[in-house]
């Protein structure tokens, strides 16, 4: 099957990252990005001998870029300034040393020449301190994954979907949605799953449609998540901080893209998503990484998305209800209240230390307790 017609070069440079990963399973990448093993080996082979410029089509000419191979400082400091109009000194430092290799001007030189040249606004510095943020260790141990405020389109309004590895700060999903219903999530993270593999957690806010504060923050697309062995992790309430990532990402996509310009419809917004995209994943230094570019530390999940779904099974000790609409489960007799997202599949029931409480599981998640001492509990 041919790459998808959306910025081809973009892919091609996408696939080589994530096949070029040490124990990377090129075949099961060949299946996200749907191509062929020969074709996915030509574009290996092709940007091993050739860099990124092998990854382009050879009946087209190769586009020029001011700031890889400049004149003068000046003209290749102003023209990664015009390309990239939120960077400062030390973004653009880091990307003209990438691939030029060769005597470039400090970051404060650079925002001289920004200043003199009337490109930086004064203050604007003060906007970008990095922080310093807890991380996990490794790739795909945690995704942070959040709606971005929506706004006006042409025609309609657009909500932006975004999904972002903790680790690499590797954006994984950027899409332009026209709501917020968890079907529709679940429809591009689907694809995401299929392309990248699965987390082992993901941690979201506590508002629709992945939160509900009336039902202990458990929806019909938090239960499709832990059915497929994806943990489920809540910021707490009124503390955006919690994403901080994901947030500042917002942010960066704001400042970068969102402020200048605007868009016809939700697929002229998802064509600048994607181009944008790109360059934040593999040409944007990012100062919490050392300069370097999230890509360079991402790599494709080894948990791959199950298209069909085993039985849900329990231990032989464990004691199985099924959840009623209402929410309810049965057990000795007595009602006990579950999360009503759970309507219509199997727990379990299994002891504690504690006698006479008990654990509610969904798969392997405890989503709930049970204490039998309760004489209270009615329906």
């Amino acid at each position: 099957m041919p790459w998808m017609e959306r910025d081809t070069v973009s892919l091609r440079g996408e696939f080589v990252m994530l096949a070029t990963q040490p124990d990377a399973n090129i075949r099961k990448l060949c299946g996200g990005f749907e191509i062929s093993a020969p074709t996915a080996y030509k574009w290996i082979r092709r940007f091993a001998v050739q860099g990124p410029e092998g990854l382009k089509d050879l009946s087209r000419r190769p586009g020029s870029s001011p700031a890889r191979t400049p004149p003068e400082k000046e003209r290749a400091v102003l023209a990664v300034r015009d390309e990239q109009r939120a960077w400062g000194g030390r973004k653009i430092r880091a990307r003209l040393i990438h691939p030029c290799h060769e005597d470039v001007p400090a970051a404060s030189t650079i925002t001289g020449i920004l200043r003199r040249n009337r490109r930086l606004k004064e203050g604007e510095s003060a906007k970008h301190t990095a922080w310093k943020r807890f991380e996990h260790d490794a790739p795909n141990r945690l995704w942070q994954m959040d709606f971005k405020g929506h706004f006006p389109l042409r025609e309609d309004r657009c909500h932006p979907l975004t999904i972002l590895d903790d680790c690499s700060r590797y954006s994984v999903g950027l899409f332009a949605c026209a709501d917020e219903r968890g079907l529709s999530v679940q429809a591009r993270l689907t694809g995401v799953f299929r392309r990248y593999g699965l987390p082992d957690c993901m941690l979201m806010d506590n508002g629709s449609p992945w939160g509900n504060d009336s039902e202990h923050r458990y929806t019909p697309f938090t239960v499709w998540l832990l059915r497929l062995g994806v943990a489920v992790s809540h910021g707490r309430p009124y503390h955006p901080q919690t994403q901080g990532k994901d947030e500042r990402f917002h942010r960066t996509l704001q400042a970068e893209l969102l402020r200048y310009e605007r868009f016809d419809d939700l697929a002229h917004c998802q064509r600048r998503f994607d181009a944008w995209r790109e360059v934040y994943n593999h040409q944007r230094p990012h100062e919490a990484l050392g300069m370097k570019v999230p890509a360079s530390r991402y790599r494709a999940s080894d948990r791959e998305f199950p298209e069909f779904l085993a039985p849900i099974e329990y231990a032989p000790a464990d004691r199985v209800r099924k959840v009623q609409d209402n929410g309810w489960i049965s057990f000795q007799g007595r009602p006990f209240k579950v999360p009503k997202a759970f309507k219509g599949y199997p727990v379990a029931l299994r002891a504690t230390v504690t006698d006479g409480v008990l654990d509610v599981l969904f798969c392997h998640h405890v989503i709930a307790h049970i204490d039998l001492r309760d004489t209270t509990v009615s329906p």
